[in-house]
């Protein structure tokens, strides 16, 4: 007798099995990739565009060292060609020339040599300059992709506070002990909580893909370790800005930019009126199936050499002359420009050690705030489940009080970020901020700092 299974009894038998498939799914947890603050700064320096095409500027303006010394290595040519002549031949023709040339002395071309180097050396702070701008904007956005989570949390908090606030509120209205007025009033509060929380979490996301797009990894897959935080310097240990203005890649790349300029205009300026060496050498084998031999007595030598030295003075030449004084005003101008820009970095300078001063200062006020701020919400709540015969603490009283201590909390990240941005910001305007960055371990490592 055959058994039948009917096929609702097998459907039955499986959901279980695909219950279990689909919870172990739902519970299994994305796959992130946990990056350190040593191993941003890494990744921006390796994935930026801007880095890279600093180095190009580099391996560019090696090339051009090249070219103004090579002007001294002779240069071979060879060359040749088959025909016929009728009557005598002006010049005598041969089957192949092998010529050689160089440029043995000119002075313009020894201040064209002194313009290369120095437009390397331009390159190579232009180079440190741009690094320190990438180091400065990965950390930065590290130091506030993690204020922005911890701010988004904090008002995360401070929004469900007010959203049992404003329902007190409302039994306090039907029980006639609040006015409708008073009511909206907290209303409002919520909403622009609620606002605020919009805001920070719309800050967390951009945040998060800027530095995704600088590390060249998926925002959604991006996880800071706030733990990795190094301890900034404090700006009190930075030299003297004067001093140290001096020494900031920017200032030093403008500085040999523009004297790249003056030694070019100089080498524009020394043209006319200075001797110019080249040597020229020459092989070339005589076409015998031109008759050549009834013109010229070769008496059966067909080979032809030459070499030796040509000496010129040029003595008026307008177009060089134009040309040499574009050049001055050009390096007139880049002194200026230079000039301008010492000025400004200067003033930066002393700007930025103006305010941290005021940035340090309202940071510690935050601190204060927070702490007066938090010692009252936990007094509330002790006095809300423990009366003394005092006053009655109400459910609106702790409430406000919860309120109070995140927006206080909130206050303290902001202000506490805006000292750290201050102080990685003077770093770079003074030039540390390189040599900070490099004694941190893990920027010298060979791999990021990057775990799941």
């Amino acid at each position: 007798m055959a058994i039948r299974i009917s096929p609702f009894s097998t459907h039955v038998r499986r959901f279980p099995v695909a219950l279990a498939v689909l919870a172990s799914l739902w519970a299994a947890p994305a796959c992130q990739a946990q990056i350190t603050f040593e191993a941003v700064v890494k990744l921006a320096l390796r994935n930026s565009p801007r880095a890279k095409a600093a180095e190009n500027d580099v391996k560019r303006a090696q090339e051009g060292i090249a070219v103004t010394r090579d002007m001294y290595i002779p240069s071979a040519v060879i060359g040749g060609g088959l025909g016929d002549a009728y009557g005598i031949t002006l010049t005598v023709p041969t089957i192949f020339t092998v010529t050689a040339q160089s440029l043995v002395f000119s002075m313009q071309q020894r201040a064209y040599v002194k313009a290369a180097r120095a437009d390397l050396e331009a390159a190579h702070y232009a180079l440190a300059d741009v690094r320190q701008q990438v180091e400065e904007d990965a950390a930065t956005t590290y130091l506030s992709l993690d204020a922005a989570q911890g701010t988004a949390s904090a008002l995360e908090e401070q929004y469900d506070f007010a959203e049992k606030l404003a329902a007190i509120m409302q039994d306090r209205l039907r029980a006639h002990l609040e006015s409708e007025l008073e009511v909206l009033k907290y209303r409002r509060g919520e909403l622009q909580i609620k606002l605020a929380k919009l805001d920070a979490e719309n800050k967390v996301e951009d945040l998060r893909g800027h530095l995704a797009s600088i590390c060249g990894v998926s925002a959604a897959e991006l996880k800071i370790v706030p733990e990795t935080i190094p301890t900034i310097p404090p700006a009190g240990t930075s030299p003297p800005t004067e001093r140290a203005a001096g020494e900031v890649p920017g200032l030093l790349a403008a500085a040999a930019s523009q004297r790249a300029k003056e030694l070019r205009a100089r080498g524009d300026g020394e043209y006319t009126w200075r001797p110019q060496i080249g040597f020229g050498a020459s092989y070339g084998r005589i076409s015998p199936i031109e008759n050549v031999s009834e013109f010229y007595n070769l008496h059966g030598n067909y080979n032809t050499a030459s070499a030796g030295l040509s000496i010129q003075f040029p003595l008026v030449d307008k177009v060089r002359r134009a040309a040499a004084e574009e050049s001055k005003l050009d390096a007139r101008r880049a002194a200026m420009d230079l000039e301008s820009l010492r000025s400004d970095q200067r003033a930066e300078g002393h700007k930025l050690e103006r305010s941290f001063t005021e940035l340090a200062t309202k940071a510690e006020l935050g601190d204060v705030n927070y702490e007066i701020a938090n010692n009252q919400m936990l007094a509330t709540e002790e006095e809300s489940h423990h009366n003394n015969g005092g006053p009655v603490i109400t459910p609106k009283e702790v409430e406000n009080a919860h309120i109070e201590e995140r927006q206080r909390f909130v206050e303290m990240l902001d202000a506490k970020l805006q000292v750290r941005v201050a102080q990685i910001t003077l770093m770079r305007v003074t030039g540390r901020l390189d040599d900070w960055i490099r004694s941190l371990p893990a920027v010298n490592d060979a791999g990021p700092g990057m775990s799941n």
